[in-house]
């Protein structure tokens, strides 16, 4: 169970940093959003992964650390208050220039340039 649960934090962040790295402003915004997923499944797991444990002390002889879900629930909200910000951003800046890449300018292709002779 916790290979398959450390290759699906992988997963997550190997997706979110490709997404992240991308050129458009919707790929970032989800990349940091999977990457804010892999990190809040990162921090569940450092409070051990336990089956049948309960959640309040006392009511089992096997519990489970409420520090990890009090960070992943702050997480969770500080996640959601960055993905909003990010998406007004690229929104904002979708319409002031007029084009989603992440600097603003448009790539430009040696195929086409080559064709036309140079001339945009």
């Amino acid at each position: 169970m916790e290979g398959i649960y450390a290759f699906c934090v992988g997963l997550l962040t190997a997706c979110g940093i490709f997404l992240t790295l991308r050129g458009r402003s919707f790929s970032v915004v989800i990349g940091l959003t999977l990457l804010s997923y892999a990190v809040n499944l990162f921090l569940f797991a450092s409070g051990r992964l336990k089956l049948n444990a309960a959640a309040v002390l006392g009511q089992s002889e096997q519990y489970s650390d409420p520090l990890p879900q009090a960070l992943v629930l702050t997480a969770i909200v500080i996640g959601f208050a960055m993905t909003a910000f990010a998406v007004i951003l690229a929104m904002r800046a979708r319409a002031d220039l007029g084009n989603d890449h992440v600097d603003g300018t448009l790539p430009s292709n040696n195929e086409d340039s080559q064709r036309s002779g140079g001339q945009h």
